[in-house]
């Protein structure tokens, strides 16, 4: 953002909601946010900032699946559980429900950046697991990731993830 953005941010504040306590970094900028009982879901340009006694960022590209329904958001993070080479395996954490009275535009803003950051996606089927293309905020290029299906053997899907990544197409030219 540099030293307009910074002026900015000094002139009209980070777009943060009243009483959200999480650090911004400096080109960080809120793209959208709603009250839970227990703080902020704040989505921003680099993440959605979980709400609690010390809030955190949780990156876009470690959001497994993210669903509202029934005036809640539902979130899978995905935890980084070791590495195949330059390729990151993921786990999954059970999934955190967020009751929001007033969404506003927070739940489309939230589909829209966790699908946006996956640049490809291409299924294994034995052992069964996901492989993705993804952005990460604030970082360049993209980053491989393998998410094993749930009471898959792991050791089997690192040992199939060099070959099937190598036989993968090109990623999509943006």
């Amino acid at each position: 953002m540099g030293a307009v953005g910074d002026l900015l941010r000094r002139l009209f504040g980070s777009g943060a909601p009243e009483g959200f306590t999480g650090a911004l970094e400096p080109a960080e900028h809120v793209v959208a946010s709603a009250a839970t009982r227990d703080g902020w879901l704040v989505a921003t340009s680099l993440g959605l900032w979980l709400p609690g006694a010390r809030p955190r960022r949780l990156g876009w590209h470690l959001i497994s699946k993210a669903t509202w329904s029934g005036g809640a958001l539902s979130v899978v993070e995905a935890v980084e559980d070791g590495a195949v080479g330059e390729v990151v395996v993921l786990r999954d954490l059970p999934p955190r429900r967020f009751a929001l009275e007033e969404p506003g535009k927070l739940p489309e803003a939230v589909h829209k950046r966790v699908t946006g950051a996956i640049r490809s996606r291409h299924r294994h089927e034995s052992p069964g697991a996901w492989f993705l293309r993804r952005r990460v905020p604030g970082r360049d290029g993209l980053v491989v990731q393998v998410r094993p299906d749930d009471g898959e053997d792991v050791e089997r899907v690192k040992e199939i993830t060099p070959a099937f990544v190598a036989s993968l197409p090109p990623p999509p030219v943006d």
